[in-house]
């Protein structure tokens, strides 16, 4: 199994921007703790504060034949039509993750432009969003098998 972890905007800041938040732990926490876990797994980490390098990292993940996308695209989830159309250009399934729930904080964070091409919607659960996440991945894969 192939993941790709994308993270958008702001992400890199993971630890120190708004703890309270957002948690403690840091972006190289949480992919040491996902390769740990899933250690079965091979994983890719990007994290970009640029739509387009997230829209370039959707589609090579595409040509280069990911199992799978765990996106956290930050607050392009709620502007950015382009990201949108890039999910729904690719085959690899994605699935949106948030830190924090989004439908308890602001109300312009409610809605997700990207959630209606994704398969699924994480959020509220902290860094363990990602987790749960990528045990989708992993429940799929089996369950492709049987």
């Amino acid at each position: 199994m192939k993941l790709l972890i994308l993270n958008g905007p702001n992400l890199n800041l993971l630890g120190e921007r708004e703890p309270e938040i957002y948690g403690s732990e840091t972006l190289l926490d949480l992919e040491n703790r996902l390769k740990t876990i899933f250690s079965a797994f091979e994983f890719e980490f990007f994290q970009t504060n640029h739509e387009g390098s997230l829209i370039e990292a959707l589609h090579r993940a595409n040509r280069e034949n990911f199992d799978g996308v765990i996106l956290n695209a930050g607050g392009y989830t709620h502007t950015s039509v382009a990201l949108r159309d890039a999910i729904s250009g690719i085959k690899p399934p994605v699935v949106e993750v948030h830190l924090s729930n989004i439908h308890a904080r602001e109300s312009f964070r409610h809605t997700s432009l990207i959630a209606p091409v994704c398969i699924g919607q994480i959020c509220g659960f902290g860094t363990a969003s990602y987790i749960l996440a990528a045990t989708y991945f992993m429940r799929h894969e089996k369950a492709s098998f049987s």
